[in-house]
Parts: C-alpha cells; structure tokens; sequence
C-alpha cells in the first residue's frame, strides 16, 4: 500500500497495526500537511456491524476537541470498499515506548496522568467510554504533550453493543474487573485502566500479570498486585493511595468520575511545584522484581476452573471472595521450646526474632513482625489454618529448640495454610556455635520451597553473621528478649545485657542498635527525660549506622532522636526513608515515619504509613492504637472510633487505646464518653499526666468546674515531681 494514493492521501510508511486496523503515515495532498490513516481490514470491512462500529468510532472520536485527544478529520472508504480513518499525526512516541526504557521520573508520571485523565474527562462527558486505554493508545509528542489515540472501543452511551455475545473487549491486562467478566462497562473502567497505566508507569512493570490469557484475568479478578511503595522508593503516599483507589476491584469503590481522580492528581502536582513533596520527587531508584514465578500456581488452577466452566464462577460475587491466600506473605510462629532448662526461652525467642530477620532480608516474601507471632506462643488452641486466616498469610514456618550444654537441636517445617501441606522439613543436630549457619540454611530452604529467586547480594547478607563471638550474641538475645517485655524494668535489664555484649564485641551493630532502641523507649515512654535518654540513644544509633549502614532498626531510632529531640525534621525524615528503603517490612520504621509526618500535617501520607505497619504487624497493640491516633490527627473522628474500639477488642486493658479513644470522643463533643475513657485509661496507666489534661478539658466542657479544679491540681502536683521536667 506504500506509495499508493487513497482519495486525497499519499500513503509514505507503515506506523504500526492491531486487531483492529493498520496505521500508515499519509500526506494530504489537499491541505499539504502529514496524516495518520487508520484502515479496518478487509475482512472486517465486509462486516456490517463492524463496519457500524468503525463509524461509532469516527463520530465519537470526532466529537472530541480536547488538547489531549486525536483530531479526527474524516472517516471514508476505499473504492474496494475497506472503510478508514484520516486523524492527525504527532511527531513523538507513544507512552508505551517510553515505559519500555524503564520507570518514568515521579514528576512526569503525574504530569502525564492528569493530561490523560483530562482527555477522559473530556470523553465521559460526552457520553463515550474509550475501553481500551493502555501506553499503546498514548502518544507523546516532541512537546510532552499526551494525546489519546484510537477511540475503537468507545461506545456511545445508550447505543446497541457491537460485540458479539460473549465476546470480551479491550486489552487484557488493563480490562477492568467487569470487563474481563464479560459485563456491561461504564466509564470506571476506563478510570481502572488509567490507574493500571499509572501503576506501570511508576514501576515498570504491570500489575497483574500472567503466562497466558485467562492467568491474567484470573489475576485481575483475584489478586492484589504488589505495593508500589515494596517496588520503589520515593514514591509519595499519597500517589500510590490514587493508584490503589483506581485499581478498586468493585466499580463502586473506585473514583466515580474522572474529575475525582483528576483533582487528586492536581494537588499532587500542586504540593510538587510548591516544594512540599520536592525530596520525594526525585528520581528514586527501582527495586527489581521480587518474585519470579508468581502466577504458576495460578495458571495451573486455570486450566482446572476453565475445564470445568469457570464462566459460572467469574459471575458468582461470592466466589470472587473466595481468594487463595498468597503464599509469599509468611508468618514465622514462635518456636517451642523443649530445652532442659525453661531459662532457655531467651535464646529459642531470639531464634524466632533472628529468623524473622533473616527472611526479611529476602525481597521476595513479606513476612510478619515479631508482635503479632508471639502471640501465638505456646500453649495457644489456634492451629495453622486460623492462624493464616489472622494474620492473611499464605505460609506458616513452625519449629521447635532443644538446647542443651553446647548441643542444639532444631526442628522447622513450612506448611501450606490452605492445603496444610509440609513445603518443606529438616531437623538440625549441630554444635551451638552453628546457629548462624542454621538460620541461614532455613532462610534459603524457604525461598527454595516457595520459589523466590535469591537477587545478587541477598545470599550474602543472609549468610552475613552480625558478630563471631557466640557469647556476645547470647547476651544479644537476653537483651532483646528483655527488651520485647517493654516494662521499665526489663527494658534497664536489657540495656546491662546490650552494654555487657558490647563489652564483649565492640563492632556489634546489633548490640548497639539494641541500646537506642532501649533508650529511645524510655524516652518515649517517659520514664527517663529526654535530656537524659535521647543522647544516649542518638549516640548508640550513629555507633551502629558507622559500624553497619545496612540496619534499619539503628537509621529508624536515629530517626527517632532526631525528630522527638533535635527537633531536625529533614535530618529525621531522611533517616526514616532510609530505613524502609532497607527494610521495606520493617514495622516500626513506618510507624515512627508515620508519627513524624503526622506531626508534619501530612496526614493522608501518615495514613498511609500507619496502614502499612499495621499490615505487617496486624497484632500490635501500639500500631493497632497508632493508627487511631494518626486518624484523630487528620481530625478524621469517626474513623478513629472506629480503629480505637478495633484495638480494644484486641485487648481491653490497652491503656492507649482508652486514652485516644477519650481524645475523639471529646473532639466529637461526646464529653460524657471522653470521661469515662480517659478515667479508664488512667487506672491502666502509670503515667497519667497527660491523660489527666485530657479530663481536665472534659469536665471544663461540661460545665464541672470542681471537677476540673481537682483534676487540674493534680496534674500541677503530678507535673512538679514528674520526669517529664526538663529542667
């Protein structure tokens, strides 16, 4: 067809082609200026009702004068009766070229976004769905303009639908969750498809993949695809939480209009250009992929539900629920201990602490926290199926620890929660000084059985030993196992074993990431002053960043110091980025960044983070609580209620949860409700200074001014001999 003459249009080069057509650089011999031609094929031409559907493209393309959509200038037919397209042509690439190189930079991702969404916007309110938005229908020209190109899914709002019956539109692995079923679509799924768009401009990489077809789809309809934050850092909060709200798999919890979305993306740009988010902006790098056989499982199961009708249970709303639990988010329940000597339970949970360590270093899994396993010590009913069920999780490492003299016995196995499946088994019968090599053996024997690649460098920081003095790390343990009781005596307890392995081993990372860690909860918790703890934990922290920079735990307490003490916000911000750039599983690092960008104003940003803990430690009282607290921040009141009530069904006794619970209510002038929480969380707490302002206000607001008189002299007493003084 090159070089060939089509009524006006010279035909100069083949541009590219789809199920839908061909698209050849023409000349308007008429107007003199380039064009882009888009011919149905023939076969399809002869068709009537897809030629109807070729002109419903037209005259809704057509009606589109929008900056960011093709300019339509004519639709005719060849003498041989094959219909065509004349629209306008962009020197430039289309998106999908651009994602190929790699991530787009944050700034132009957003950029890019709204002048898409703009375009769509555009489209809905003239009635017209475009169905197939993906990179290869954006073309971006020289001036970094997006426009949006090949309207051939669009349908006229109200108009017979052109598919056949059972036919599925679109590109598969940006269909929306209706129209991959097979249902009638609205615009939401364009806005589906733009955050799927949006989703792989930021990583990468597409958010629900697959070996074939109906892997995908299965994907799309049952998964969640991996957080953007896990996949690279620098991302704002607030950026991935549009992301995700797109990506809603029910139409109804996505952005209803595009002008929703597109508002969100404004501001994002907004806070960017005023410097707000300028650090967070910048270009970040890209972790690589961490899981590299995810959906083999999954495809396996689809060739047994498409043999036995998987259409029946794609339209069942009750069995889309019914999602398998994904086998890469692990929990490593707490070790038994079967040793002699019940003194022991130090070192057999410090192995649970030590192995939840070690797997955290491994980028594929996603394992939970400390908090939330050790609930499940011992002695509990629960078998692994309720346990999965808890946490969500797909996998559950068991075990148990006989140590004897300088003998050590250790049993694991990986279990399967679904299927209740041993993955894998192995008795250990070594030497003390072999608990090194032992945990780093389990942690790859458990990558091995679920399949995750090892990345370059991860064999090495799991084989890495933090000391080579074996009573340097006994007394570690002792350390961290007093240390995990919380109390203000055991914590002084684990600062004497912390400092004795020290002694011991000067170069002890750990040993000195446990100091800070030690002082940095007393300073917290107030039973040291700041003045007095804060230095010491600031210095423990630099000792451990100097000796070890890879350590999340020591950048997250020097985070801490930073911000509670020295009051340096950029210095504290970057130490807590620093951390979960380390260890993106790392619990408390987004807990105390969630705390730090709360105090900012941040508040969609700490809701973010705080959520994230909460997911990796969905069983911490304090994390439980501290998303209330961050929800009571953002003046998001019932939410609060709401979370609060959710902790103290965790555990009544939290004298926290009480006492943000008693803070929302009184911001929601339910003062009666303030006061009984507050007097609740006054007779669980030891220090009930600030609990005992709160009341003060309380009864001042319901008029009890004796009340709040006698309240009010003994928080001045209490404030006078309490070490909260700075003096």
């Amino acid at each position: 067809m090159i070089g060939q003459t089509i009524s006006h249009y010279k035909i100069l080069e083949k541009l590219g082609g789809g199920g839908m057509g061909v698209v050849y650089k023409a000349q308007d011999l008429k107007l003199d200026r380039f064009v882009a031609l888009k011919f149905l094929p023939p076969h399809l031409s002869a068709d009537e009702d897809e030629k109807k559907r070729f002109i419903h493209e037209a005259k809704a393309a057509s009606a589109l004068d929008h900056p960011n959509i093709c300019a339509i200038y004519e639709i005719d037919e060849t003498e041989d009766g094959q219909m065509f397209i004349a629209m306008a042509y962009y020197e430039g690439e289309t998106l999908k070229k651009k994602i190929e190189r790699g991530p787009l930079p944050i700034d132009q991702t957003i950029d890019l976004a709204i002048q898409i969404a703009q375009g769509l916007a555009k489209a809905h309110k003239h009635g017209i769905t475009h169905r197939d938005i993906k990179p290869a229908n954006v073309m971006i020209t020289k001036e970094g303009v997006a426009k949006i190109v090949d309207f051939g899914l669009a349908k006229l709002a109200g108009q017979t639908k052109l598919t056949k019956s059972g036919m599925t539109v679109g590109t598969v692995a940006y269909m929306s969750p209706e129209q991959a079923r097979g249902e009638e679509v609205d615009h939401r799924t364009d806005i589906w498809a733009l955050g799927v768009v949006l989703y792989e401009m930021i990583t990468g990489q597409l958010p629900f993949k697959g070996e074939y077809e109906q892997a995908v789809i299965y994907s799309i309809l049952c998964q969640e695809p991996a957080s953007i934050i896990s996949l690279r850092t620098g991302v704002p909060m607030e950026l991935e939480r549009v992301v995700n709200k797109a990506m809603a798999k029910k139409a109804g919890e996505r952005y209803q209009h595009m002008d929703e979305m597109l508002t969100d993306l404004r501001l994002l740009k907004k806070e960017a250009e005023a410097g707000v988010s300028k650090e967070r902006l910048t270009k970040p790098k890209l972790h690589k992929s961490k899981r590299s056989s995810l959906y083999i499982g999954a495809t396996g199961l689809l060739v047994l539900l498409f043999g036995i009708g998987l259409h029946l249970w794609l339209n069942t709303e009750e069995k889309k629920e019914a999602v398998s639990p994904d086998k890469y988010r692990i929990a490593v329940l707490p070790l038994a201990n079967i040793s002699p000597d019940p003194q022991d339970e130090y070192f057999v949970d410090g192995m649970t602490e030590e192995l939840i360590s070690t797997l955290l270093r491994i980028d594929g899994l996603r394992v939970i926290a400390r908090t939330s396993v050790m609930r499940y010590k011992v002695g509990g009913n629960k078998d692994v199926a309720e346990i999965g069920r808890e946490l969500k999780v797909g996998t559950v490492l068991e075990g148990s620890v006989r140590k004897s003299a300088n003998k050590l016995r250790i049993t694991a196995q990986l279990i399967d929660v679904q299927t209740q499946e041993h993955l894998w088994s192995r008795n250990y019968d070594r030497v003390l000084q072999d608990v090194f090599a032992i945990q780093s053996d389990i942690a790859q024997q458990v990558a091995e059985a679920l399949k995750v690649r090892l990345l370059t460098g991860e064999k090495g920081e799991i084989e890495k030993k933090a000391t080579e003095n074996l009573e340097a790390y006994t007394l570690y343990l002792k350390g961290r196992y007093f240390w995990n009781k919380r109390t203000e005596a055991d914590i002084n307890k684990a600062i004497l074993h912390f400092e004795q392995a020290i002694k011991i081993d000067s170069t002890y990372a750990l040993a000195y990431s446990g100091l800070a860690d030690s002082y940095s909860l007393l300073a917290n918790r107030g039973s040291l002053s700041s003045k007095e703890a804060c230095p010491r934990a600031k210095a423990a922290a630099i000792k451990a960043v100097e000796i070890d920079d890879t350590l999340a735990e020591a950048h997250t307490s020097l985070g801490f110091v930073r911000m509670a003490y020295d009051w340096d916000w950029l210095v504290a911000e970057k130490e807590f980025k620093r951390a979960i750039d380390l260890n993106p599983s790392y619990a408390i690092a987004h807990q105390m960044y969630a705390r730090y960008l709360s105090g900012m104003g941040r508040h969609d940003e700490a809701i973010a983070e705080i959520k994230r803990a909460e997911e990796l430690d969905p069983l911490s009282l304090p994390i439980s609580a501290g998303v209330g607290q961050t929800f009571l921040k953002a003046r998001r009141y019932d939410q609060a209620i709401e979370q609060l009530r959710k902790t103290q069904e965790m555990d009544p006794n939290f004298a926290q949860a009480h006492y943000f619970l008693g803070g929302a209510y009184l911001n929601k002038e339910m003062n009666e409700q303030a006061i009984a929480e507050l007097q609740k969380a006054i007779t669980l707490s030891a220090d009930s200074l600030s609990v005992g302002a709160a009341l003060v206000q309380a009864y001042a607001k319901l008029g009890k001014r004796n009340e709040a008189q006698k309240r009010l002299d003994e928080v001045i007493e209490l404030s006078k001999n309490s070490r909260h003084a700075q003096s």
